[in-house]
């Protein structure tokens, strides 16, 4: 038996069935492996809160998974004691002069103030042994799910994404599967539900200019990469131009002076060179220093009081665009056609998408804001492949062909020591490496996973040699891209030995992957030898 707990304008209620009071009516239905509940307003109803609880034995030695908000927040399974970390401890004038409540879900969702109170998005599962239960929701376009287990209390509830959403009519809260069964079984019943078709992309090697020189790239350092390519026995098939090349981030058209020669010279190039152009892009995303903000300042979300939405604090800071203006889309339309058929680009990396959703509208909830933001790139983007990035994963399943799982991989294991108390999407390559195994099972069949890129090289690095190859056989064994951002052409025998070792593995090599709270131990085949690596998880 479910308990029900609705909150409206004016209106509140706990109950355990269906029901109504004035202009508000409510049907739950619950045949054992289906949870749905609808309402029906016959005039306008403004949401305050929606949840569902009921009860789940929870077992002691049950490891836990629940899907983080979007492509870089943690998620991997945990133990029945495991816990979140929040925002909660850090000080709030820090939070606000950086915003780094913007990057996750800490503005809009409570964290569990104790042990075995956790949360996450759209679905999670229960690993008993070999079998797990799977709670996947049909019904993201409407809000997103939030599902909590608390292993103290023994229930699961749901929780609607809808407060201050105005509705009128017929409105779907819930539509909650629970499937049980191995891994492959469950997770291929429920994206034969959600109907998503199958991933078109293939799997892309390929080469990025992020983690070398970040945003100190120019027309000189690509020409030098792509020299350093030539006479390669492999070439990759991407060779993706990341972030560097613009005025600021959101002057997508206007190449700032060390690519005096424009983009579709550099994208000329790249494909004289045997390559796919890929390039880099934040399209709903605009520098507090960019023309763009100060040309078109009615572009930008804001909120009820008219107060700009800061996204995060990378570069001089960022605001959210309002996806709605119709301004916006017109010249989101005009940067795609340039990009893609006059520039020639066919990969574009689309970071930083969940700068659109940063709040809901009264008539939208976050959800439909973001699935509207998704249909839309697709729309322009046209036959272009697109890596999604920094985005909410149930918006994006079948609208993007590849799509980051995991924070940015970092040049060291745990990433920068000065941000790691701070939000569940700092990069790190550990919690790039646990990402990527614990959010295999979207590979394939929500798009090809992205599990960032690998590094082999000596110089410009502090990873250990293990450190590295480990980063590179996890993102070959799990991932359906396998970037680097080294001159792979420049590598000594050693290292052509280990890449082409690399490129060899893919999930079929996998034989085993075990998860305790405590450790996570993969074993897989490479070159007819059985191998194995552990991880704490502690």
């Amino acid at each position: 038996m479910s308990t029900l707990r609705i909150k409206a304008a004016g209106f509140s209620c706990e109950t355990s069935g269906s029901g109504e009071a004035g202009p508000l009516r409510w049907d739950l239905q619950e045949s054992g492996e289906r949870i749905t509940l609808r309402l029906r307003s016959e005039g306008e109803t403004e949401l305050s809160e929606i949840s569902l609880r009921f009860g789940f034995p929870f077992e002691k030695n049950d490891m836990l998974y629940l899907n983080g908000y979007q492509s870089w927040t943690d998620s991997r399974e945990r133990g029945v004691k495991g816990r979140m970390h929040s925002l909660d401890r850090v000080p709030k004038a820090l939070v606000k002069k950086y915003s780094f409540d913007r990057y996750g879900d800490n503005r809009f969702v409570r964290y569990g103030q104790k042990r075995g109170q956790q949360h996450g998005f759209t679905y999670g599962y229960v690993r008993r042994g070999e079998e797990l239960t799977l709670f996947g929701s049909l019904a993201e376009e409407s809000g997103f799910t939030v599902l909590r287990f608390d292993t103290n209390g023994n229930t699961v509830t749901l929780e609607k994404d809808c407060r201050g959403h105005c509705f009128s009519g017929d409105y779907t809260v819930f539509d909650l599967v629970i499937l049980r069964g191995t891994e492959d079984a469950v997770f291929d019943e429920y994206f034969r539900l959600l109907n998503v078709p199958p991933a078109r992309g293939r799997r892309l090697t390929g080469y990025t200019s992020w983690y070398n020189l970040y945003e100190n790239i120019s027309e000189e350092s690509i020409e030098k990469d792509l020299r350093g390519f030539a006479g390669s026995n492999k070439l990759p098939d991407v060779f993706q131009i990341d972030d560097g090349y613009e005025n600021a981030v959101g002057d997508w058209l206007v190449p700032n002076e060390r690519f005096p020669h424009g983009m579709k010279r550099a994208a000329d190039l790249i494909r004289e060179a045997g390559m796919m152009p890929g390039i880099w892009l934040a399209p709903f995303a605009a520098e507090k220093k960019s023309i763009l903000v100060k040309e078109h300042p009615d572009w930008l979300l804001r909120d009820e009081d008219g107060k700009p939405q800061p996204g995060g604090c990378n570069w001089s800071g960022f605001y959210g665009l309002d996806i709605y203006h119709p301004a916006v889309r017109a010249y989101l339309k005009e940067v795609f056609d340039t990009v893609v058929r006059d520039w020639g680009y066919g990969l574009l990396k689309l970071d930083f998408l969940y700068a659109c959703c940063l709040i809901p509208r009264r008539d939208k909830t976050r959800a439909q804001v973001m699935y509207d933001g998704m249909r839309l790139l697709r729309e322009l983007a046209g036959d272009a492949l697109i890596l999604g990035c920094g985005v909410p994963l149930a918006p994006a399943f079948g609208m993007v062909d590849y799509c980051r799982i995991g924070c940015d991989m970092s040049l060291n294991w745990l990433g920068d020591l000065q941000l790691r108390p701070f939000h569940r999407e700092v990069p790190s390559t550990r919690n790039t490496i646990l990402n990527t195994v614990f959010r295999r099972h979207l590979d394939g069949r929500a798009f090809r996973n992205d599990p960032d890129v690998f590094l082999l090289r000596d110089d410009n690095i502090r990873l250990t040699p293990k450190e590295r190859e480990l980063l590179a056989t996890v993102n070959a064994l799990f991932g359906g891209v396998l970037f680097t951002s080294d001159n792979v052409g420049a590598y000594d025998e050693k290292k052509r030995r280990i890449y082409g070792r690399i490129e060899a593995l893919d999930r079929s090599c996998v034989t085993k992957i075990r998860a305790t709270p405590r450790k996570l131990t993969v074993t897989y085949r490479s070159g007819g030898k059985k191998q194995k690596f552990t991880l704490p998880l502690k």
